[in-house]
């Protein structure tokens, strides 16, 4: 993975330190697993590419102020500073630090991406729609509209994989106040998101959950790409395939074809597109189960882990 190398970003990028000896690299290519280093989750602004990340310093100064001016810039400049002061030396942010240029290396940090939030020693949430100095508790429809009352980094696709991989994760408001952390707002995230306390705390690995639960944490999230809304779960289920950006929403049905294929979880099938509820099922008769998969996520909203009937 590539990472943002924290004293050059703060230094020589955004104070203009010139270093006489060497040409710094702002990029260095790392293992995720023998690097220790923060992320940062966040929604898109106006943000910096890589390509202009990269080359920010040999842009002409109407363009580097330009691009200094936009929010994007300063929630990197703000990030490494946290990660500065919090021990670290490398950072990734998705926004500069995959070539989305290269459908390869696209492809690569989409298929990786879980795994990069899992091996992060720290993940910084960055709520830029919260301007209070304390975590918003109870939901406020007029604040907060479009995203079921709640800050809209809860209701993206993206985010989901966010919240649930890494094992730290801190939650910041607009001006960088640190409003809290995942463990101790766990029973507050798990009102937002319907998610368990133990899987917000503990992680994915040795709860007992169904496809179909988990699939029911991100029916009502949403993704600017159609195929994101497939591409974005591939992570909390384990699977891997190749992106194919305009295949629209068959690619929730590849997803599907890949999960059948690695588990013998039959609640995948256990959607309803008419009354979302629990599911109950005989395992003999299996009445709740539809006859193929589902057609787009929302179909999952309600469910929860299938309790099996031995008759």
């Amino acid at each position: 993975m590539k990472l943002l190398d924290i004293e050059v970003v703060l230094n020589v990028v955004d104070k203009g330190v010139r270093q006489a000896k060497y040409k710094p690299e702002v990029l260095k290519e790392l293992d995720d697993t023998t690097t220790s280093y923060a992320i940062v989750s966040h929604r898109w602004e106006e943000e910096v590419k890589f390509e202009e990340m990269i080359g920010l310093m040999m842009m002409k100064k109407e363009e580097r102020t330009e691009v200094k001016r936009r929010r994007g810039y300063r929630k990197i400049v703000k990030s490494c500073e946290r990660a500065a002061k919090d021990g670290y030396k490398w950072l990734w942010i998705d926004t500069c630090c995959i070539d989305k240029r290269s459908s390869a290396e696209l492809s690569e940090a989409i298929n990786s991406m879980y795994r990069w939030y899992q091996n992060a020693k720290i993940c910084y949430v960055y709520l830029s729609d919260v301007g209070e100095s304390t975590f918003p508790i109870k939901r406020d429809d007029d604040k907060f509209p479009q995203s079921n009352g709640w800050p809209e980094w809860f209701a993206r696709g993206w985010t989901l994989q966010e919240l649930i991989a890494p094992k730290e994760v801190e939650f910041f408001n607009e001006g960088w106040a640190l409003i809290g952390n995942k463990r101790r707002l766990a029973p507050t995230l798990q009102v937002i998101t319907e998610i368990p306390c133990e899987v917000l705390t503990g992680g994915l690995a040795g709860k007992c959950l169904s496809v179909a639960q988990i699939m029911s944490w991100a029916a009502d999230r949403e993704t600017t790409r159609v195929e994101d809304r497939a591409y974005s779960l591939m992570g909390l289920f384990g699977v891997n395939m190749p992106m194919l950006y305009g295949e629209g929403r068959k690619a929730f049905r590849r997803l599907q074809l890949e999960i059948i294929r690695e588990f013998t979880d039959h609640s995948i099938f256990a959607w309803n597109p008419r009354t979302p509820r629990a599911v109950t099922v005989d395992v003999k008769q299996c009445p709740a189960y539809c006859d193929g998969p589902c057609q787009w996520p929302t179909t999952f909203v309600g469910s929860i882990s299938p309790v099996c009937i031995e008759s």
